[in-house]
């Protein structure tokens, strides 16, 4: 019998989300978007929980995008709209949960992976970690205007452009200097690194952390403009579906701009 995709553990307090999909180095599928929704519905209702922990099985990735096979069936600028409002849904009832979140990182954490990671508060990582969207160079789509507004504020406007337009990934050591690791570790030591944290926050005042959550929450999303006709214009583009089939078939892909 296959494990599920998705593994979910109560206890001291803490519960553990794991991406449990490491031969496709753990890549969400829909099913796993949802049952991290169903997490955060979880932590919010039970009062034991003070922590919640993403992370993932194996060493090669954290998670490594959305599942690529889901856009195959992409056909219009729309259903870029429709896929990045379903992925928006996710990400920001990860960002309200009331407890602190915490993810625990190795190996690759790239496109939808570096997203959840971004709306976590706090994040702990290795050093062989490596963080991006390269989608410039892979499927030449974009993100949400919700998204981007993760990456600015957690990386600032530079580094967020020069991640995205050259589709270069940062290094665990990169990642720390820039601000958005909080802890950095060695390989052998993500899990005990990431409990000293959770333990921290454990010990904490549960409304004065919930406050500042809160806070940085309610300024992020107060500056989002609206950003469907980009969004729309790039899923909807030749170059967009030839780099899906490109990817499908282990092909190179030409870009044309359009």
């Amino acid at each position: 019998m296959d494990e599920p995709e998705l593994l979910v553990e109560a206890g001291g307090g803490v519960l553990t989300v794991t991406f449990n999909r490491p031969r496709q180095r753990n890549a969400m599928t829909w099913g796993m978007y949802e049952g991290l929704y169903e997490a955060c519905e979880h932590a919010d209702a039970d009062d034991d929980i003070r922590v919640l922990v993403l992370k993932a099985t194996g060493d090669k990735a954290f998670v490594a995008g959305t599942d690529i096979s889901q856009f195959a069936e992409f056909s219009s600028g729309q259903d870029g709209v429709e896929y990045e409002e379903k992925i928006a849904r996710i990400v920001n009832r990860l960002e309200d949960v009331d407890v602190p979140t915490v993810a625990a990182i190795r190996g690759f954490c790239v496109g939808g992976g570096l997203g959840i990671a971004a709306v976590c508060d706090l994040r702990v990582a290795t050093r062989s970690a490596r963080f991006g969207i390269p989608i410039a160079r892979t499927l030449g789509n974009c993100l949400s205007m919700n998204n981007y507004s993760l990456l600015v504020q957690q990386l600032g406007p530079a580094r967020t452009l020069d991640v995205l337009l050259r589709a270069r990934l940062l290094t665990g050591d990169e990642a720390a200097a820039a601000g958005f690791v909080a802890e950095l570790c060695d390989d052998d030591d993500l899990d005990s690194t990431t409990d000293g944290v959770v333990q921290t926050l454990l010990g904490h005042a549960p409304l004065s952390m919930w406050a500042t959550k809160e806070a940085v929450r309610r300024i992020r999303r107060a500056a989002i403009p609206d950003g469907d006709d980009i969004v729309s214009r790039v899923f909807g583009s030749d170059d967009f579906h030839a780099a899906v089939a490109a990817f499908a078939a282990k092909q190179p892909v030409v870009w044309q701009g359009r």
